[in-house]
Formats: structure tokens, C-alpha cells, sequence
């Protein structure tokens, strides 16, 4: 280890992964993949049962007595997967690096590959062009929307579209709506029905209460569109005429990312993964990012959907992790992508994790996996992963909450919280319709 780091170098790598003052165990062997700092893993020796690069007795004491009280509970059905490591250093493991499926931690993949391909800060582009002059108010021709695959484009979007089609004159599309490209609505991947879901929510006219109710919830003087289309919605492969009117920017990927794992939402992880060129694309990416083996993870989609999906807690360990370094330059942390026990609802309301744990459900008909970092006095970030295969959900879900309780008593609780996972975006209020994602070109 020491002729491929300074003593320097080393200690100020254990700080970044969150080890602080813990030294690497001589078990621990970690792994220098292609020159790269952000690729180094730790790799465990393993042993019969429970297993530990870097055995850490009370830690090894709890897994133990989780494991028994599941038993003694009848809430084990087939393998259980625990990973737990302090930085770069693994503590102890059951089954850490068997293949299990991992529910919605397949969306730790999904973010990771996100974010190596795109950046935090990625936002995407839905264009809006018109095929004839605007004349007043009236647009001479069709109004064409292509897609860029942003994955929430819903209906506060369309409406900011709707305000700014009005801001620039156009309240009335005398030929008709075109739909082309990468252009999703409110989840609906059908550019027909999309079409006409935008078009309502332009015209302004026959909302629902639902729609009503999120208009009501948009910024202080939000106006309601009124863009009337008189033709229809045709869909079109390929569309390159017509000047270009208005740019759409989506929320920054962080942002949607944040949504997409606070209420693990399917559809949302589906369509990024799609934007990426599919599962086995989310899959190699991951693997390359986190510097896991490639057999610890299989992917089949990229929302955690069906049991093909499949992972080791090690491997999961991993990706938090990669995904916590990719943000490290960016102002960012692995907080403003994933929910935060005591701060966010979505899938951890009703769940009892130490607070201030930054994690990642995962929820199947014979899963319940858990992952992501706990910050500690003893131990500084502490990061986990858990896969439990069963059917009663909630007894399941209230084991883990208690082992990860036993583990911060253990280690105690951080006094501070570690600017690793130092939350800056809200995930319960994303600003979908924001005024200023809307980047006008041509006057009226």
C-alpha cells in the first residue's frame, strides 16, 4: 500500500472517504485501478459465516444478534447481505459480496452513471420551434416541440411553457402541435398522448382539480396559459423546419435526482437509464465509476423493477461512495441526491434511522434492502448496505432501523455533521415551473 501513496496522501484520502483518524487495518488491501484516486476499493478477506477485512468485534456482535433475531422472527427467507465499512475500511460482512436482488438500490446505479455522464448540473433541453410568422398572436403554422429527455417534464413545466409561448405574443397555434424527439409528459412516453397532455395544459382551459391544485402550488403570480392550438397533435420522426422560439431547461439533474430517490420513483429512473442507452450502458458505467467487480452487479432496467436486478452489498457500498466523490469539487453532496432520515419524507416516512443518515430504500415483494452512510463519533462516516430477502415488509424494515441504531450507540453520534453529507437542496420543494428556466429567443 505505501509504495502507491505518501503517508500524506493516504491520510488525506481516509479523511475525504469519511475514516478521519482511523487507520487501515493490515487486512485491508486496497486496490489501485488504472491510476486513478476516485477507483481505489477495499477489498475483504473472507471467512466462513460472517466475514471481515478489518474485523471489528462490537460491530461483528450486532450483525450476529440482527441475524438471530430475524430467525427467531421467521422473517428469513433465503440470503441475507450485510456490508458495513468506515471510509475505505471494511468492518464486517455476511454475504457482503454475494449476488442478491437489490430492489430500487438499483437507482444508486442510476445516479451514478448519471452523474459520470452528465454532470450534476446537467439540465435537460426541451425546444420549441414554429414553422410560420407570428402575426398578431396568432402563430402562422405549427408549433413544434422536441423532446431532449427530460424526465420531469410535468405539468408545472408546460404551464412555465404555456406563459412564455404568451410573454412572447402567441395565444393562439393556427396550424398544429408537433410533437418530435425525446418528449415525455407527466411520465407518458406516447408522443400522441404527451401531445395532447401539453396541449391541454397550454390551452389553460379544461384543468383538473389536480392540475389546479399544483397551479396553485407554483410561484406568487403564476398566470394560467392561454395558447390555444386549433389543428391537432401529430407525432413526427424528424423535424428540422421552422425558426426556434423558446428553450425549456429542465431542473438540474441533481434536483431530479433527488426526487427520483426520495420517492423512488420508477419512472424517473427508467427514463434516465433510457437517456443513458439502457441497463447494461447504467451497469457498465457504475461498475467502471465505483471501481466494483463487474459480477457483483447485473442490471435488467434501471429502477430496481423485478429481481433480475441484482447486486452485492459491497457493491452498493461502492457506488455511495463513488457517487459521494464525483460530487466532492461540485458543492454538492451525496445528501442533495438522496433522502436524509429526519429531513426528508417520501420512502422514509414512518422509518426510525439515526437521524441525519443519508440512505437509499429498496422495496420489492421479497426484498427489503437499505444502503447508504451513517455519520458517527467513533467510526466518522460509516457506510452500509443491507439486503434482506422476506415478506413482512415492516418487520423488516423496523430490524434494520433498530441494527442501525445499535451501531451508532456503539460508535456514538457525530457531534457535528460531516460536510459530506451536508444537505443544500430541498427535496420537498423542487421548483418545477420556475420562470427562469425559460430561455426566450424571438420576439413577438
Amino acid at each position: 500500500m505505501l509504495d502507491l501513496f505518501s503517508s500524506g496522501m493516504m491520510s488525506l484520502w481516509l479523511d475525504m472517504a469519511g475514516v478521519g483518524s482511523a487507520a487501515p487495518n493490515a487486512a485491508s488491501v486496497l486496490a489501485w485501478r488504472g491510476g486513478i484516486p476516485g477507483l481505489v476499493v477495499a477489498q475483504d478477506l473472507a471467512f466462513g459465516g460472517i466475514d471481515a477485512a478489518n474485523p471489528d468485534l462490537p460491530a461483528e456482535a450486532t450483525v450476529r444478534e440482527y441475524l438471530k433475531d430475524l430467525k427467531d422472527k421467521n422473517l428469513i427467507d433465503g440470503n441475507q447481505g450485510i456490508w458495513v465499512q468506515a471510509g475505505m475500511v471494511p468492518l464486517v460482512s455476511q454475504q457482503g459480496k454475494t449476488l442478491m436482488p437489490g430492489a430500487s438500490l438499483t437507482k444508486i446505479a442510476t445516479s451514478l452513471a448519471s452523474l459520470e455522464t452528465w454532470g450534476p448540473d446537467y439540465q435537460f433541453e426541451t425546444r420549441f420551434r414554429a414553422t410560420g410568422p407570428i402575426r398578431n398572436g396568432v402563430l402562422q403554422g405549427d408549433l413544434v416541440v422536441s423532446g431532449g429527455g427530460d424526465p420531469l417534464f410535468v405539468w408545472e413545466e408546460a404551464i412555465a411553457v404555456g406563459n412564455a409561448l404568451n410573454q412572447m405574443g402567441i395565444n393562439r397555434v393556427a396550424g398544429n402541435l408537433v410533437v418530435t424527439g425525446n418528449f415525455r409528459m407527466n411520465y407518458e412516453s406516447d408522443p400522441l398522448v404527451a401531445g395532447e397532455i401539453l396541449r391541454q395544459a397550454l390551452e389553460g382551459l379544461s384543468w383538473s382539480q389536480d392540475v389546479v391544485a399544483m397551479y396553485s402550488k407554483m410561484a406568487p403570480g403564476t398566470r394560467k396559459p392561454q395558447v390555444t392550438v386549433v389543428g391537432s397533435v401529430i407525432a413526427e420522426k424528424f423535424v428540422t423546419s421552422g425558426r426556434l422560439l423558446l428553450k425549456r431547461r429542465s431542473l438540474p439533474l441533481a434536483e431530479i435526482l433527488k426526487q427520483m430517490n426520495v420517492h423512488s420513483d420508477n419512472e424517473i429512473a427508467q427514463m434516465l437509464a433510457d437517456d443513458l442507452g439502457g441497463a447494461k450502458i447504467v451497469q457498465q458505467q457504475a461498475t467502471w465509476a465505483a471501481g466494483v467487480p463487474e459480477e457483483e452487479l447485473q442490471l435488467v432496467n434501471g429502477s430496481g423493477l423485478g429481481v433480475e436486478n441484482r447486486m452485492s452489498p459491497r457493491a452498493a457500498c461502492g457506488m455511495m461512495q463513488a457517487i459521494a466523490r464525483n460530487l466532492q469539487t461540485t458543492g454538492l453532496t451525496i445528501a442533495d441526491l438522496f433522502p436524509v432520515s429526519g429531513r426528508d419524507r417520501g420512502t422514509l416516512e414512518n422509518r426510525h434511522i439515526p437521524p441525519s443518515a443519508v440512505v437509499k430504500t429498496g422495496t420489492l415483494n421479497t426484498v427489503i434492502a437499505l444502503a447508504g452512510a451513517i455519520p458517527t463519533r467513533d467510526r466518522g462516516l460509516v457506510w452500509f448496505a443491507i439486503i434482506n430477502r422476506g415478506t413482512d415488509w415492516d418487520s423488516l424494515r423496523a430490524q434494520q432501523d433498530i441494527f442501525l441504531q445499535k451501531l451508532v450507540q456503539q460508535w456514538g453520534s457525530a457531534s457535528i455533521l460531516p460536510l459530506a453529507i451536508t444537505p443544500h437542496i430541498d427535496g420537498a420543494r423542487p421548483a418545477l415551473g420556475a420562470a427562469n428556466r425559460s430561455d426566450i429567443l424571438v420576439g413577438g
